[in-house]
């Protein structure tokens, strides 16, 4: 039977390489992206009610059945500490909105649909190497956010795995988008990557091809787990 899956964040990076690992399977991709298109729903993930709107559309999309759900969306951008009050708290707000919120409404909803239904289902959320290791002095949101995935995907996993539910996270470093490269470059390039034993950042199909792994293929034993993608720059 084709595995129905909905993939956040589904445009570019990382969230295009999941979409092209998945292709290789038997299954149907709804992704999401700031405007819709071709297999693209369009949802500002920032807004109150985004992940419920996103779920609703995605579902009608895929004939009434998601089989998987792919968290992947999400914002990395700068909140220094000498920023106006508001403005400071305006940036954690977006970042928690896009970044958490959204995701943990879409992973209620999955948990509701894959328990009306036999068979269960399967979560996966691109979290970060952040969430254990910390982040810049002007990204403790993304950190903060990151660890909150983490945090939640464990919790799914031991709530639900009676009821055949099955929640991963993969929490990825540096990974070579064109955010990635623009970051590595305003922190010093060599000397970014000097902390890296790997001697080099992440591809984006490195990640995508451990989240269609988990998607897919990962036994039911393996739900709570964590896959770290970082080089060695973090090790648990």
């Amino acid at each position: 039977m084709t595995t129905n899956i909905l993939v956040t964040g589904s445009t570019r990076g990382i969230g295009a390489a999941i979409v092209a690992a998945l292709s290789a399977g038997d299954v149907r991709v709804v992704g999401h992206g700031s405007r819709s298109r071709d297999g693209v729903i369009g949802v500002n993930l920032e807004q109150a009610g985004a992940g419920d709107e996103l779920w609703d559309k995605a579902l009608a999309a895929l004939g009434g059945r998601i089989d998987v759900l792919i968290n992947n969306a999400g914002v990395f951008e700068a909140a220094a500490v000498d920023l106006p009050l508001a403005d400071w708290q305006a940036q954690w707000s977006r970042t928690m909105a896009i970044n958490l919120q959204a995701a943990a409404d879409l992973c209620r909803r999955a948990v509701v649909h894959f328990r009306e239904r036999p068979g269960g289902g399967r979560i996966v959320n691109v979290a970060s190497r952040a969430a254990y290791r910390g982040d810049s002095p002007a990204h403790w949101h993304y950190a903060a956010a990151k660890a909150g995935m983490v945090g939640m995907t464990k919790s799914i996993a031991r709530g639900f795995a009676r009821d055949d539910i099955l929640a991963f996270t993969v929490t990825p470093g540096f990974v070579m988008t064109g955010m990635a490269e623009e970051y590595v470059a305003s922190r010093g390039g060599d000397k970014l990557l000097a902390d890296i034993p790997l001697g080099r950042v992440a591809q984006p199909d490195e990640v995508a091809n451990a989240v269609a792994y988990l998607a897919l293929q990962a036994p039911a034993s393996m739900t709570g787990a964590v896959i770290d993608i970082n080089g060695a720059s973090f090790v648990r």
